[in-house]
């Protein structure tokens, strides 16, 4: 099964690589998420310095969040940015200098202005891309009026339901599930109310997923009928021609975030080669790429431009302001309220 397509870097950008390549374009280490080693996204960089930077991967923010506080490190790193004040707070990365960033003024000022880019002066973000975590679902089982999170719990769909293995995004489908006022400082009713939510489901679960491929894969081949995910799965199945796709009613539910790329300070190497590479992850190409390629928007304004107008409107996205109005936004939720989440997501894997 196709997971992620292939790049579609020019022969001839690689052949400029090649005749001016630098020494240690690999030095460069990403700490990312699985799939965006594609080199569609940095084209720029393989020209420049004849080959691609280094990747370590990891599943989950909060598990990227443990390794790096245990002394792991890396150049760049590409969280969300509801997780951007906690990693400041914890001294992991510096700011960014704007200046440096080629594309800057390109960008959608709308992303620039995202809770987390910028804290207290200080820019700590290039964003890169953005999208929604909605219910995917198979269109030949399940009819689009009917479909909904509250369809999650019903014992008619037990081993047919499947959805990350992270605390924030559970919580999340769980606060658009039983209608919170906030995500992001649930009062103890509220989170009472998403927890039990989240236990309902529970027996339903075939898996909790920390690979998009894995949900990917269980959709295509009708494991599960449903399941909490992202833009990718469902331009995944959609290319794969399973009959699927993402439930977009803002009414009944539906999440937006923004990740991007962060300067970690455990960096070893030179500015210079730094910023090639979060000049080649914000120009214009990067953005037409991910958009025809992953069905993710970019932040890089001109993108929308040039990327196929048609895939663009029918992920929902040609209009960037409802976009982000219409559906819940993954926000920096209060420290407390994190740890709270994480140790009751456990006890729910559990069973308890």
């Amino acid at each position: 099964m196709k997971i992620k397509t292939r790049s579609l870097l020019t022969a001839a950008a690689l052949a400029a690589g090649a005749g001016t390549a630098f020494a240690g374009a690999e030095d460069l280490t990403i700490f990312d998420w699985s799939g965006y080693e594609d080199q569609g996204f940095y084209g720029d960089y393989v020209a420049k310095h004849g080959g691609a930077p280094s990747y370590t991967y990891f599943g989950s923010v909060e598990e990227a969040f443990t390794k790096l506080q245990s002394g792991f490190t890396a150049d760049l790193a590409h969280p969300c940015t509801d997780a951007l004040r906690k990693w400041v707070a914890a001294d992991l990365i510096k700011p960014i200098d704007t200046s440096k960033i080629t594309n800057w003024d390109s960008l959608l000022p709308q992303i620039k202005d995202v809770d987390g880019v910028t804290i207290d002066g200080n820019t700590y973000m290039v964003p890169f891309e953005w999208g929604n975590t909605g219910l995917i679902y198979r269109t030949d089982e399940i009819a689009d009026d009917k479909i909904s999170l509250q369809m999650l719990a019903d014992p008619a769909y037990q081993g047919k339901v499947a959805i990350p293995d992270a605390a924030s995004s559970a919580y999340a489908m769980a606060a658009l599930a039983t209608g919170a006022s906030s995500y992001t400082d649930m009062s103890d009713a509220e989170f009472q109310a998403a927890s039990d939510y989240l236990r309902s489901i529970h027996q339903n679960i075939r898996f909790y997923w920390s690979d998009a491929g894995q949900l990917d894969q269980a959709i295509a081949s009708g494991e599960v009928l449903m399941g909490w995910g992202w833009n990718q799965s469902e331009l995944n199945l959609i290319w794969n021609e399973t009959p699927a796709k993402m439930m977009r009613d803002v009414d009944k539910g539906i999440a937006t975030w923004v990740c991007g790329y962060v300067h970690l300070k455990s960096s070893e190497q030179s500015d210079e080669q730094v910023y090639d590479m979060l000049n080649a992850l914000s120009a214009e190409a990067s953005g037409k790429y991910i958009i025809e390629s992953w069905g993710y928007p970019h932040s890089n304004a001109a993108a929308f431009q040039s990327a196929d107008q048609e895939l663009i409107k029918t992920y929902g996205f040609d209009d960037v302001d409802s976009f982000f109005e219409g559906s819940l936004f993954f926000d920096a939720v209060t420290p407390e309220l994190e740890a709270r989440m994480l140790k009751e997501f456990e006890r729910i894997k559990a069973g308890f």
